[in-house]
Order: structure tokens, then C-alpha cells, then sequence
């Protein structure tokens, strides 16, 4: 299924969000600027299990070195597909997050996911030498947060049908219920097998639970709203 948009109008214009996808964007086109030496700031900024892993265990591998990763890895992408990908969620669900915890609050709460879901990857992989990168983490806290604070938003999806597609309005719980159920197959599965590259699911599943456990402790008052119209 492929969100297309929300029936959730937000009330507060999304400066955050409408930032955090411009900041995500650049960080690409300086990506691709790199050319050849895109392989070696991937590998010192992206994302490595095992250099965290052996930052704890002895002094071979500076702090700074293993914890700047947490940070820097959520705003940089393998591809476009894989940014647009990302981006296109953000848009979508990050608007009513932010109005809901307000501008400051929603930028502390998507760094804060997007390094709880850095370090839940770090722990389903801890041996992994494969730098990951991307924003996945981080929108899926959002996408957590979401579906606890408008289970019953409308959220116009494209539905396969086969052989059609379908373009059907569906509640927030059932959409991003899907979403994560789609993730959390392949995280259990990835336990048994060697770590390796590709998706890393932990680290979505991570993302989201914790979206779900601090809207549900903290987001969960009613956002503002527009005084109704009144009566010509």
C-alpha cells in the first residue's frame, strides 16, 4: 500500500518538517557531489555497528567517531528512490506530529527517534561492518506517533488489487498497522541469519514503537483547533 495523502488538515504551518525534508535534500546533492569519495564519508559517517561495538569494548575506535554516526546516518540516503521514499512519508505524517507536540518539541522527539532506532539496529547487528544510512528511524517514530495520536485519520492509499490498483481511503490504524506489521516479519526473521546488508528493519520497528510509547505518554491532549464558522 502507498499513502498518497491524509484527510488530517494541521493547524500550525510545518516549518520543522517542510526544514528537515530541505536539510535531507541538500545533505543528498552533497552526496552526489562527492563522487568517488562518497564510499569514504558513507563509511565515517554513516552508520557502522561493529565501530560502536568495539568504541565500548576498547579505545580503538575514538567516541566521537562512534557516536557521531547516531546523529549524521538520518540524514543521509543510499539513492533517490530511498530519499523520495522517505521524504514522501515525511510529508504526509509529519505535519500533525508537529502540530501536536509543537515546533521544538517535534524536533527534540524526531532526533530523539531517530537515535533510539539507530541504537535498536545497533543491538540486532552489533557484529554488522555495512555503514547504514537513511531517515527511515527517525519518520518511523513519527509514523508510530501517528497512529496513536489519529487511528482514525483518512489516509487516501493506493490499495493493489490485482490486477488493479485501487485508490481507497483508509483509517491511520490499518495503513501504518500494515506498515509495521511489513517490518516486523523480516526483523524477526533477520535474528537467525548472518547480519548483512539491506534494509535494517530493527531499526524501523525500533523507530516506531518508540513514536507509539512517547505520543501515548506525551502527545496524547487534543491538538488546537479552528474555532467553527459561524452562522450567517
Amino acid at each position: 500500500m502507498l499513502p498518497l495523502r491524509d484527510e488530517n488538515p494541521a493547524y500550525t504551518t510545518p516549518v520543522v518538517t517542510r526544514a528537515l525534508i530541505a536539510l535531507n535534500v541538500v545533505a543528498f546533492l552533497y552526496e552526489v557531489m562527492l563522487g568517488p569519495d562518497l564510499r569514504h564519508f558513507i563509511g565515517a559517517y554513516g552508520l557502522v555497528p561493529a565501530r560502536f561495538t568495539v568504541a565500548i569494548q576498547s579505545a580503538e575506535v575514538p567516541w566521537g567517531a562512534a557516536i557521531t554516526p547516531f546523529f549524521t546516518s538520518m540524514f543521509l540516503h543510499g539513492g533517490w528512490m530511498h530519499l523520495i521514499g522517505n521524504m514522501w512519508y515525511l510529508l504526509i505524517f509529519g505535519d500533525n506530529i508537529e502540530d501536536r507536540l509543537g515546533h521544538f518539541g517535534y524536533l527534540v522527539f524526531y532526533l530523539a527517534a531517530g537515535v533510539f532506532a539507530a541504537a535498536v539496529h545497533v543491538a540486532s547487528s552489533t557484529g554488522s561492518t555495512m555503514p547504514t544510512v537513511g531517515a527511515s528511524g527517525a519518520i518511523a517514530g513519527v509514523l508510530g506517533a501517528y497512529a496513536v495520536a489519529f487511528p482514525g485519520a483518512r489516509v487516501v492509499t493506493l490499495v493493489p488489487l490485482f490486477p488493479f490498483w485501487q485508490v481507497m481511503a483508509l483509517r491511520a490504524g490499518w495503513v501504518l498497522g500494515f506498515w509495521f506489521v511489513l517490518q516486523l516479519f523480516p526483523g524477526v526473521l533477520s535474528l537467525a541469519s548472518a547480519p548483512q546488508g539491506g534494509v535494517a528493519w530493527w531499526a524501523h520497528i525500533g523507530g516506531f514503537v518508540f513514536g507509539m510509547v512517547v505520543m501515548a505518554i506525551f502527545g496524547r491532549r487534543p491538538g488546537p483547533r479552528r474555532p467553527a464558522p459561524a452562522d450567517i
